[in-house]
This record gives C-alpha cells, sequence and structure tokens, in this order.
C-alpha cells in the first residue's frame, strides 16, 4: 500500500541554485517582452504591425494581464477556459483609457490579444 522510496546510488544531492540578482532578472524579462512583441507583431495582420509602438504594445500585455489577474479566470480549476476576447480588448482599451494611453480601438486591440494568448499558449 505505501510507497517505497530509494535514493538513487551514486547521485549526489544537487545544489540549490543561485539566486538571480535584481539585474539579471529585469534582463530576463527585458528579452522576454522583445520576444513576445516580436512574435504578436508577426501574428498582427499587415495594417497593423507597425501601428502600435513597443511600449503601446507592452502597456497592452501589462493590461492583459491585469485583466486575468483581477477577473478571476486563473483562479478557476478547469483545464479549459473560454475566454471572450472582445470583454479583454473592451478592457484594455478602458484600462488604456483611464492611464491616459491611446486611444486604442477595440477591434484593433482583439488581434493584439489574439496573439499574446497565442504566445502564451506556445510558451507554456
Amino acid at each position: 500500500m505505501g510507497q517505497n522510496k530509494k535514493k538513487k546510488e551514486g547521485h549526489e544531492p544537487s545544489q540549490p541554485e543561485k539566486p538571480m540578482s535584481f539585474d539579471q532578472e529585469l534582463l530576463m524579462d527585458e528579452e522576454e517582452n522583445q520576444r513576445e512583441i516580436a512574435f504578436i507583431r508577426k501574428q498582427l495582420p499587415n495594417d497593423l504591425k507597425e501601428k502600435y509602438t513597443d511600449d503601446e504594445l507592452l502597456f497592452i500585455i501589462d493590461a492583459i494581464g491585469t485583466y486575468f489577474y483581477t477577473s478571476g479566470v486563473l483562479e478557476t480549476n478547469d483545464e479549459e477556459v473560454d475566454i471572450d476576447l472582445e470583454v479583454v480588448s473592451n478592457y484594455v482599451c478602458n484600462e488604456a483609457k483611464e492611464e491616459g494611453e491611446g486611444p486604442f480601438d477595440p477591434q484593433e486591440v482583439f488581434f493584439v490579444v489574439q496573439a499574446d494568448l497565442d504566445f502564451q499558449e506556445e510558451s507554456v
């Protein structure tokens, strides 16, 4: 009934990884952001590829993240979750308006949201 646990002979316990410095974490975040932006630009329709600056795309990416953290979508135990991209797009546009960013068109932001979710799926 119980499980037998055996230590593999000849293997030393691994040393804990040295924590990254704050600067290393920032560099990794910046690199990840650049990969995400490049991925999103590739996915966007041709007329939108150059419409948004990197800073605007980062704002949109952050707003998408905020939506998921505040909407409760991430708190479900379901394997798959239906996400209404129009709702997310509208949320992003409202956040942009409140923050003095944009203005962004929800119909255009829809494509950024879709590309961002594709990036997240591929990164998992």
